[in-house]
């Protein structure tokens, strides 16, 4: 083969040679042991079998909450189990091919075969990241919110760009997003805005947006063209509708209110709109894009119920912390990451350090290389 240049895949437990392919696939890459560690190919399998029994069983629909869920489960895992072993037969080809060509001596073959190659490491990329999402509530559905910081109506806009970046996240990654409650700003722009986002690993995903975003721009709304800093909190939580807590509605005060979003001329006119305040904790949960005010009470309890489980998990974190000691990293500071519009153009993860110049791709929803840092990141610190 003379000077051919070798990269090595590893793939579940086997190793495979590839000359020629180390500009389309690094060489030493190793994707991380999915089918035997973080993801069971076998033990997926089995768990999918397990599932389509239990949803063929007599009654299985009657109660049609527990039943979607499942059934969501079940169609996540089976295209999961099919991705990997697609990946895992096209892999095995390719070794096959690269093998017989080095025999012959057909070098022009692997010239051929580089598309196949490129097209299979976007595949072992998504098959490495869902690696990385091992968290116990990762595959949940999450409740995004966003607020507007102090700053009037820059930092509305700020709350607006930064929807329209996680909408366009979403719907890259193919979820179903709700809008939960709104409060438009005066002239533009967002105070507040929730959202809930329904996929398999929705949580993993967007957990790493948790905590402040600072943006540095020319404002549009000075007249003298100064740069401006803003800043916008967002809170995720994991959705936990499928845990028991223990709410005493005694402590929770319902208050009502007109909608204010799209929805018909009844949700407008009408006291549809719920706010449910628990009062020990000051945890607040909002809803008002359904038409009825009963249906808003519903969505609402399950986002305050979510929030008082994630609290009690904090709880106990902080607990175990205590006993072990802090064995956290040093606070980077309030904002977890930087956009910078000007003047230069920079985003920058302040926690992994993952950084950036494509700003405007990032605000268009392109959020990979953060999460995945982000989720490095953890691996690394557990």
């Amino acid at each position: 083969m003379g000077d051919a240049v070798f990269g090595e895949i590893r793939f579940a437990d086997q190793t495979l040679i590839c000359p020629n392919f180390s500009t389309t696939f690094p060489s030493n890459r190793t994707v991380p042991p999915a089918f035997g560690g973080y993801f069971d190919l076998s033990a997926s399998k089995e768990k999918v079998t397990g599932l389509e029994l239990k949803m063929a069983e007599p009654g299985f629909w009657n109660d049609q909450e527990t039943a979607r869920r499942v059934s969501q489960e079940a169609a996540g895992l089976k295209g999961e189990v099919e991705e990997m072993e697609s990946a895992q037969k096209k892999l095995q080809e390719l070794g096959d091919y690269v093998k017989l060509a080095e025999e012959e001596g057909e070098l022009s073959a692997f010239t051929e075969a580089s598309a196949d190659m490129e097209e299979l490491t976007h595949k072992l990329d998504a098959i490495e990241m869902r690696t990385l999402l091992g968290g116990e509530h990762d595959k949940r559905n999450a409740t995004l919110e966003i607020h507007a910081g102090s700053g009037g109506t820059e930092a509305n806009d700020w709350s607006a760009m930064l929807l329209r970046m996680y909408l366009r996240f979403c719907e890259r990654q193919k979820w179903k997003v709700t809008l939960l409650s709104e409060s438009r700003g005066d002239e533009t722009g967002y105070k507040s805005v929730s959202l809930r986002v329904e996929g398999r690993y929705a949580y993993g995903h967007l957990k790493s947006e948790a905590g402040v975003h600072r943006l540095v721009r020319i404002s549009p709304f000075d007249a003298e063209k100064m740069r401006h800093t803003t800043f916008a909190l967002v809170d995720v939580v994991p959705e936990f509708d499928d845990v028991e807590v223990d709410l005493d509605m005694a402590d929770v005060r319902v208050e009502t209110s007109t909608s204010q979003g799209a929805g018909g001329q009844s949700v407008n006119t009408t006291y549809s709109a719920i706010r449910l305040v628990h009062e020990p904790t000051g945890i607040v949960a909002t809803c008002q894009n359904e038409r009825s005010q009963q249906q808003n009470k519903e969505t609402a309890l399950r986002i305050l119920k979510s929030r008082l489980y994630q609290l009690e998990l904090e709880r106990q974190e902080k607990k175990i912390k205590s006993i072990r000691g802090d064995m956290a990293s040093a606070e980077w500071g309030n904002q977890i990451r930087s956009y910078v519009l000007h003047p230069y153009k920079m985003v920058k993860d302040h926690r992994t350090l993952e950084e950036t110049q494509d700003a405007q791709e990032v605000l268009d929803g392109n959020l990979d290389r953060f999460v995945d840092a982000y989720l490095r990141m953890e691996v690394r610190s557990s």
